[in-house]
């Protein structure tokens, strides 16, 4: 068995002729077949397959050479239905590869599936996508979530079926998933990852992120993915890409690493808590500065908000396209091209995506934009200048990824509730404080209590990702929680 295995170790099987490329991806295909999570858009059997056979020569300076991977279902994959978890794009098959795709099938990693999602992004719960609830592998009881939106990713992770899953983030839809899944999370800086390809939801917010079951696998595929992509993303940074891999060393001495007080109020469980100190005491005895400092109360809980008035009013906007007309079906006896919209966008999108797209709408009505989206652009910048005041003098901050180790499903994903707690909101939302200022965020895993994990996250300055994987990767050598399955029974 070769499944729940890091790339670096599969990577030593396949050069030393242990295990073929094919031998490997069916393995990978056979497990997903079994799957019981609903975590599966399509499975890719023949086009892997196919590839994998052309795969003899190995490539040792290559780590993803052979190495199947799964890919989050809002990404264009050329020619492999593409569907977003949407009734919408059901039938859609793109004509072109998103440059994240592109760059793994030029490094040889063998796409074997295309994952589930919350409907075309949008949602936190892994309940949203059109084939209904993906469940957590850890909980065979399918009562705890593994969150979203990235769900299925973060499942079939999990499940070892591959060391690597693509996945997007605009909130935390990838380091969310990943304290809920045990797996080391990355969403990079904003620009670091071209997204042409990726279907937009927010595109101010929106980062490529994907899972990975240890720091330097981690640290690798940045190597591979980044980079400039001028000609189809202006908004790809043209800065140099860092050996990210080789500089993975576990230093940290003298770094200044900070913790918000306010952000650890809202800690439920006390096995956070507790686990919450070991880890300062840990980085501490590796050479770094540990502090507390405070952020307002106020501007952590405008968090939540702030983020659904805006990515509410860019994925309005941006998904305008899915009339259809251009793309969606045709229900039939229209009329008109009015008729054509409003059929296809009733039948096509679920209730959470109409909920949003008025909220979005509502938002940029000339009469409300002053008061809604305005207004919640310069809280925006009001939150993103605090968190670089404190990162001009702390190389990182670390805090829990959730105040409860686990989380139950709800019926209402958009978490509306009649009380408010605020300490719950600021705690459960400030993974979004790294999407509204760009910064790079890694989730990795700390602890398992009663066979559910759960993860820290370390967000830093934009594009130091070098602080970022160093801090994680003290933690993962020091708690050995390294590349956690369900596969190998840690559950």
């Amino acid at each position: 068995m070769y499944l729940g295995k890091t790339i670096e170790e599969l990577h030593e099987l396949l050069v030393n002729k242990m295990v073929t490329p094919f031998e490997l991806t069916k393995e990978a295909i056979d497990a997903l077949k079994k799957d019981t999570t609903n975590a599966i858009e399509t499975i890719c059997e023949k086009e892997a397959l196919d590839f994998a056979k052309t795969l003899v020569d190995p490539e040792f300076d290559n780590l993803l050479w052979g190495i199947p991977y799964i890919c989050k279902d809002n990404f264009s994959t050329k020619g492999i239905l593409t569907t977003g978890s949407s009734n919408i794009l059901k039938d859609y098959v793109p004509v072109f590869d998103a440059t994240v795709i592109k760059k793994l099938k030029e490094k040889k990693a063998v796409l074997i599936c295309k994952s589930t999602l919350d409907e075309l992004a949008m949602g936190g719960s892994g309940m949203t996508g059109h084939k209904g609830i993906t469940y957590n592998p850890y909980d065979s009881s399918h009562t705890y979530r593994i969150g979203g939106s990235s769900c299925g990713s973060a499942s079939l992770c999990a499940q070892g079926i591959a060391p690597l899953a693509l996945g997007s983030d605009t909130g935390d839809s990838v380091r969310k998933p990943a304290t809920f899944s045990g797996l080391v999370g990355l969403k990079p800086t904003w620009g670091r990852i071209s997204r042409f390809g990726l279907f937009p939801f927010a595109p101010s917010l929106d980062h490529v992120g994907y899972f990975t079951r240890s720091v330097k696998d981690s640290a690798f595929v940045l190597e591979v993915l980044a980079g400039s992509d001028i000609e189809h993303d202006a908004t790809s940074s043209p800065r140099e890409v860092e050996k990210y891999y080789s500089l993975v060393n576990g230093s940290i001495k003298g770094k200044k690493i900070a913790y918000i007080k306010e952000i650890n109020k809202g800690i439920r469980d006390q096995v956070i808590k507790d686990r919450f100190d070991y880890c300062l005491d840990l980085l501490r005895k590796n050479g770094a500065i540990v502090e507390e400092v405070s952020l307002d109360r106020n501007l952590l809980a405008s968090l939540y908000p702030v983020y659904m008035i805006i990515s509410c009013a860019e994925a309005t906007s941006n998904n305008a396209n899915l009339d259809g007309i251009k793309f969606g079906p045709r229900i039939g006896g229209e009329t008109s091209y009015q008729e054509v919209m409003m059929k296809a966008r009733t039948a096509g999108f679920g209730e959470l995506i109409k909920r949003r797209f008025v909220i979005g709408s509502y938002s940029l009505l000339r009469e409300n934009q002053s008061v809604l989206f305005e207004r919640a652009q310069k809280v925006r910048h009001l939150l993103v200048n605090k968190v670089n005041d404190i990162l001009k003098e702390y190389d990182a901050f670390i805090a829990p990824c959730s105040g409860r180790i686990k989380s139950e499903f709800v019926e209402n994903s958009d978490n509306v509730t009649d009380e408010i707690d605020i300490d719950k909101m600021i705690i459960e939302n400030h993974l979004g404080i790294a999407n509204f200022a760009g910064l790079p965020s890694i989730s990795i895993p700390v602890g398992i209590d009663n066979g559910f994990p759960f993860d820290f996250n370390i967000t830093g300055r934009a594009f130091e990702e070098v602080n970022v994987f160093n801090i994680a990767y003290v933690l993962e050598n020091e708690l050995n929680l390294k590349n956690l399955s369900v596969i190998k029974g840690e559950r």
